[in-house]
């Protein structure tokens, strides 16, 4: 997905939003400000949103010297869901399709996003979303896909997320490959996160070694990329991972909340919809 206008703004809110949480030094983060600033100045609007994300969270970490700002609200969130995870596979337990319960649990998990400015409350949003209608439901599809594939591919995005995930990858029945990024950057998820949540006992864990609020391919490394170009079956989870995937020529089953409205309408969907978004199992060349 491309930068739109509506995205500049976004990018300096998402500055000093991270620049008040990694320091209280006025004078560091009106540097950040001015940094950030010049950088969007100078980038294409070709480029995907998370591609300016990574320059922006790198200027966070030079200029405050906090290479991890939002450690403590991870720690927080993770802690919630995990508190929730009893109650939640209960649910699982309880629903007519476990299957499309776990995706809807999934989807409810993506609410936990601290790059969009907006406040949540993750017990309120799962049983909305348990009763949602999605926007985009190629439901179907998936389950096709989820037959025949062998191992699946599913690229993490936020740590709290990453518990509503973990439901998820264990209903698939299936061996799964789960993705983190490289370093922190905003509240994503890294093999800490990972280790912490037990994803690395329910399934194997790699890095795409980006360090991008998404997955970018031309950052990401060879490991990575060679299983995302083989992969029978592709999970992309959240806004970050769509902005970097969306255009790419092969299969793959987005799952977020769109919370965004320039995502929204790129999609083609409302601001708060729930989405299933999938293409056919051909795996293209990149």
């Amino acid at each position: 997905m491309k930068t739109y206008l509506d995205c500049l703004p976004c990018f300096m809110n998402q500055a000093l939003r991270a620049g008040r949480i990694a320091t209280d030094d006025e004078h560091k983060i009106k540097k950040l400000l001015d940094e950030v600033g010049k950088l969007i100045q100078q980038i294409p609007m070709e480029n995907t949103p998370p591609e300016t994300g990574a320059l922006i969270y790198k200027k966070v970490s030079e200029i405050t010297g906090n290479d991890d700002p939002y450690k403590e609200i991870k720690e927080k969130n993770i802690e919630h869901a995990m508190h929730l995870y009893s109650e939640l596979k209960q649910k699982v337990l309880e629903s007519d399709d476990r299957l499309l319960t776990t995706i809807r649990l999934a989807v409810a998990g993506n609410v936990i996003d601290l790059g969009v400015d907006k406040e949540f409350n993750i017990v309120e949003d799962v049983e909305i979303i348990l009763h949602q209608e999605f926007a985009v439901f190629d439901y179907e599809l998936f389950k096709q896909e989820l037959k025949a594939a062998k191992e699946i591919l599913y690229i993490g995005d936020n740590s709290g997320e990453a518990v509503f995930d973990k439901i998820l990858i264990e209903e698939l029945g299936k061996p799964v490959i789960f993705v983190v990024r490289e370093i922190p950057v905003i509240n994503d998820i890294t093999f800490k996160e990972a280790e912490q949540i037990g994803i690395d006992k329910i399934a194997k864990v790699i890095s795409s070694g980006t360090t991008a609020p998404g997955t970018i391919l031309k950052r990401c490394n060879d490991d990575f990329l060679e299983k995302f170009k083989n992969a029978d079956m592709i999970i992309s989870k959240g806004q970050g991972n769509y902005e970097g995937l969306s255009g790419v020529n092969r299969s793959i089953f987005f799952l977020l909340k769109a919370k965004c409205p320039v995502i929204a309408g790129n999609i083609g969907v409302k601001e708060n919809d729930i989405i299933l978004k999938g293409k056919s199992n051909s795996k293209l060349p990149l």
